[in-house]
């Protein structure tokens, strides 16, 4: 990541806006409870409006840059991966369905073996 630094500090207009963010989210959602009867148009309207005044005011912030900045630093990153190839995947999800039918088959054999084991020759249970 390209910042290193950890910075803990919050001033008081940093506190006070996450406060506005809170407060924002909360009046949206009751806004649109609120406002039912004036039709799902207004409901909507009122709770995207009031989400996005939230979002931006928590950009504002001293966590919204932090929070950018990250988002920055994760997208360089995930540009970095090298992802496998159409067939690759492929043959490693054919390779995974293999192991699981063999797996599957495996542990059928097992409880069949230990099922005539237990009940047939130990104890001398016989189906009907």
């Amino acid at each position: 990541m390209a910042t290193s630094q950890v910075e803990t500090v919050n001033t008081g207009a940093d506190k006070a806006k996450l406060a506005a963010v809170v407060a924002l989210v909360i009046a949206s959602v009751a806004g649109f409870y609120l406002l039912g009867k004036q039709g799902a148009v207004v409901q909507w309207a009122a709770l995207i409006v009031g989400l996005v005044a939230a979002a931006a005011v928590f950009l504002m912030s001293e966590s919204g840059r932090q929070f950018v900045a990250f988002a920055k630093d994760a997208w360089r990153e995930v540009k970095k991966v090298v992802w496998p190839t159409r067939k690759e995947t492929l043959q490693m999800t054919a390779y995974v369905f293999a192991f699981v039918v063999i797996m599957a088959l495996f542990l059928w054999f097992t409880d069949k073996t230990l099922e005539w084991v237990l009940y047939d020759l130990i104890l001398g249970w016989r189906k009907s």
